[in-house]
């Protein structure tokens, strides 16, 4: 199977430098300017993403070894029993969510960060976090990475608040009820999100019961994909390409969404694997998976915007046409999105084809998941 990953150049948390060049789906990403143990999101010029999707379609036999291998990797997990695990670990977060954002004075403000971290939702960032952190350690109930799990949602709930509110996106549906703007007014929508940023950051620090350069590199890397070189950087250049006359390239809405979507995803798996003991060189291996299930993540996202109604989705569809986002359908075609989501998860899964098979199968179906939801 010819793999993109083997062409992305991702620096490890050590003093020394992988490369690997040659096309690739997702081939611009770079990690190069850094300040060990931290990776940048620094960009090299990219490769024509374009042209790797004629060359991928027009290998027939290509495609077709990398279909019998992508279904022989998943079933090496066929007898994981997913919708119990999935049940089980997103039970689990939403209760510790509940016992971490009690109810408090000021009550309003409370209220409104409750009202959106315990609105449901799939809780896949958590899950993943806790996925990685089981891949590389004994712990049978994953209790480390806990806190871990909880600041990722608490983020993630954060980036929906604010990306809700009438200045970004405007939206009023957000996981089947008012968002928290609609229902608690804007001011209380921007306080509740930056409550719940603070709430992550105490949380992982405090709660995680884990060696200190193990919470701090925690710490570290998730400011790192969460701020102005990552999620809030894809955020910044999304809006600026919002209804720009000139149409973006592949390349741009690849790094909008690398940035915007993906970085959190690192964040879940890269801390649960950091704070379970990884090596340098799992963790870079996951870092690679968590990287495409991001990317594939929003590649799905824009297709269910397209194909899915607003009931479906418990969110607000065809919104990205109506404010004239770029999208990979509108870019690429439908599908061709559809062809470029099942060449990401390929790329992703293997990424886990050294670790233990049975260790890995909660991970192996998560990406599956993510590339096979209706929602």
């Amino acid at each position: 199977m010819s793999s993109s990953l083997h062409h992305l150049s991702f620096t490890p948390l050590t003093t020394t430098a992988a490369a690997a060049t040659a096309t690739t789906w997702c081939s611009f990403l770079s990690f190069r300017s850094y300040s060990p143990p931290l990776p940048s999101l620094t960009l090299r010029k990219p490769l024509s993403i374009s042209t790797a999707i004629k060359n991928s379609l027009n290998t027939a036999a290509a495609t077709a070894t990398a279909k019998e291998e992508d279904e022989s990797t998943t079933a090496t997990a066929t007898k994981f029993d997913f919708k119990s695990y999935m049940s089980d670990k997103a039970s689990l977060i939403n209760r510790s969510l509940d016992l971490a954002v009690p109810p408090s004075h000021p009550d309003r403000i409370h209220e409104a960060m409750r009202y959106s971290l315990l609105a449901g939702g799939k809780r896949v960032r958590p899950i993943l976090c806790l996925a990685a952190y089981e891949l590389l350690s004994t712990d049978p109930d994953a209790s480390a990475a806990i806190p871990a799990a909880l600041s990722i949602e608490m983020i993630h709930t954060m980036s929906l608040v604010h990306d809700d509110l009438p200045c970004m996106d405007d939206d009023s549906l957000r996981r089947g009820r008012p968002t928290c703007h609609v229902a608690f007014g804007e001011p209380l929508a921007v306080l509740a999100g930056d409550a719940l940023l603070a709430l992550a950051f105490h949380h992982l620090s405090s709660a995680t019961p884990a060696p200190a350069p193990l919470v701090l590199r925690s710490v570290a890397e998730l400011s790192r994909c969460v701020g102005s070189r990552g999620l809030v950087a894809g955020q910044v250049v999304d809006i600026e390409s919002t209804g720009a006359s000139a149409a973006p390239s592949l390349e741009h809405l690849e790094y909008i969404h690398v940035h915007k979507t993906a970085a959190l995803l690192e964040a879940a798996v890269v801390l649960g694997a950091i704070l379970a003991g990884g090596t340098d060189e799992q963790i870079e291996k996951l870092r690679k998976f968590a990287r495409c299930i991001g990317l594939l993540f929003q590649v799905v996202d824009d297709i269910l915007d397209v194909t899915k109604s607003s009931q479906e989705l418990g969110k607000t569809a065809g919104k990205d046409l109506v404010t004239d986002k770029t999208t990979y359908p509108k870019l690429m075609g439908l599908e061709r999105s559809r062809e470029f989501a099942g060449e990401l998860l390929r790329d992703a899964k293997e990424q886990l084809a050294e670790f233990d098979a049975e260790k890995a199968a909660p991970l192996l179906h998560l990406a599956d998941y993510i590339a096979y939801r209706q929602k």
